[in-house]
C-alpha cells in the first residue's frame, strides 16, 4: 500500500525547472535573490558612471598626433607621446635610417618560434631554418660585411633587446635547468651535491647582484685588451639566474612522479636513459606546466634589470620618454 502511495505521489512532483543559456545564468548569478539583485544594480549604476566618462576622455576627445603645446589645452588623453616617441621606445638608441634591421630581426624571430609551435615540423630543416635565420639576425643586429652599417651593441635597446635577452636566455636555460634537475635526484653524491650547491647558491642572490658582476666584476679578471660584449654578459647572468629557478621547478615534478613509473619502466627493461625519456621526463614536465610559465613569464619581467648595467629595453626605453619634461605632464 505504501509503495502505491509513493508512485501516486512521484506522478505527481514536476522535475525542477532548469534554465539554461545567458539568461538563465544572469538568473542564477545576478538576480538569485533580493540582496544579490540590490547588488547587481548598485554595480550596473557605479559601471554606468565610470566607463562612458573613461571611454569619452580615452578615446572620442583624445589627442593622437597634437604637440605636447596642443595637449596641454585638450580635454582628452594625450596618446601623441606614443607616436611622436614610438621609433625610441621600439628601438632604442639603434642608428635611425638602420632601424630597419631589428624589426626584420624581430619579424624572422618571432616567425621561426610561431613556425616552430607545431611538432610534426620538428625535422633537420627546421634546425637549419633556425641556424641560418640565427646568422641574418646577427648579421642584420650587428652589420659590418655586405654593406651593412656597424652597430655597436651598446646601441641595441627597446624591444629587439628585451626578446633577445628573454628567449634566448629561456633557450639555453630551460634544457640546463632539466639536466640539473635530473642531476640533484642523482645518486651519485658529487654530482648531487654540485647541482645542490649551484641551485641554492644562484637561488640565494638576486639577478641584479649577478648583472652588476658580470658587468663590473668579471671583467676585472680577463686579461689585459680582452673583453667580453656587455649584450653577452647580461646574457650567461640570465640563464645562469632562470637555470636555477627552472631545475626546481622540474625537481616538484620529478617528485610528483610515482614509484610505479620506474618500476614499469624498468620492467620494460629500459635503462636510465630511456626511462628519463620516454617515461619520466614526459609526464613530469606536463605536471609543472603552470610553474614554468611563471618562470617564463618572470624572465621577460627581469630584462627590466639590465638598465644597471647601462642596457635600455623596452621598459627602460618607455620610461625615459615618460621622463622627458615635454611629455611628463601627460604621462
Amino acid at each position: 500500500m505504501d509503495i502505491a502511495a509513493a508512485a501516486s505521489v512521484s506522478k505527481k512532483i514536476k522535475p525542477p525547472v532548469v534554465e539554461v543559456g545567458i539568461i538563465g545564468w544572469v538568473k542564477t548569478n545576478l538576480f538569485s535573490g533580493w540582496l544579490n539583485s540590490l547588488l547587481t544594480l548598485v554595480m550596473l549604476f557605479i559601471l554606468w558612471k565610470i566607463i562612458p566618462p573613461f571611454i569619452k576622455w580615452a578615446f572620442i576627445d583624445s589627442n593622437w598626433i597634437s604637440t605636447s603645446e596642443q595637449c596641454r589645452d585638450a580635454a582628452g588623453a594625450c596618446w601623441s607621446i606614443i607616436p611622436a616617441n614610438i621609433r625610441f621606445i621600439t628601438f632604442g638608441f639603434f642608428p635611425h635610417d638602420q632601424q630597419w634591421r631589428p624589426l626584420i630581426a624581430m619579424i624572422m624571430l618571432v616567425g621561426l618560434l610561431f613556425f616552430s609551435q607545431d611538432r610534426k615540423r620538428w625535422k633537420k630543416s627546421l634546425a637549419y631554418a633556425w641556424i641560418a635565420g640565427l646568422i641574418i639576425m646577427g648579421l642584420l643586429m650587428k652589420g659590418g660585411l655586405l654593406g651593412l652599417k656597424s652597430v655597436e651593441s651598446t646601441q641595441w635597446g627597446g624591444l629587439p633587446l628585451t626578446l633577445l635577452l628573454a628567449i634566448f636566455g629561456l633557450t639555453a636555460a630551460y634544457p640546463l635547468g632539466v639536466i640539473l634537475a635530473l642531476g640533484r635526484q642523482s645518486k651519485m653524491p658529487i654530482v648531487r651535491s654540485l647541482c645542490v650547491v649551484y641551485i641554492e647558491l644562484i637561488r640565494g642572490v638576486p639577478l641584479i647582484t649577478l648583472l652588476f658582476m658580470s658587468s663590473v666584476v668579471f671583467p676585472l679578471f680577463l686579461p689585459e685588451g680582452i673583453t667580453v660584449d656587455k649584450i653577452l654578459r647580461a646574457q650567461v647572468a640570465i640563464i645562469l639566474f632562470t637555470t636555477a629557478y627552472i631545475a626546481e621547478v622540474v625537481r616538484g615534478g620529478l617528485q610528483g612522479m610515482s614509484q610505479g613509473q620506474y618500476e614499469a619502466a624498468k620492467s620494460l627493461g629500459l635503462n636510465y636513459y630511456q626511462t628519463m625519456r620516454l617515461v619520466i621526463l614526459p609526464q613530469a614536465l606536463k605536471i609543472v606546466i603552470p610553474p614554468t610559465v611563471s618562470v617564463l613569464i618572470s624572465a621577460f619581467k627581469d630584462t627590466s634589470l639590465v638598465v644597471i648595467i647601462a642596457l635600455y629595453d623596452l621598459l627602460k626605453t618607455t620610461q625615459s620618454v615618460l621622463s622627458d619634461p615635454k611629455w611628463m605632464a601627460y604621462s
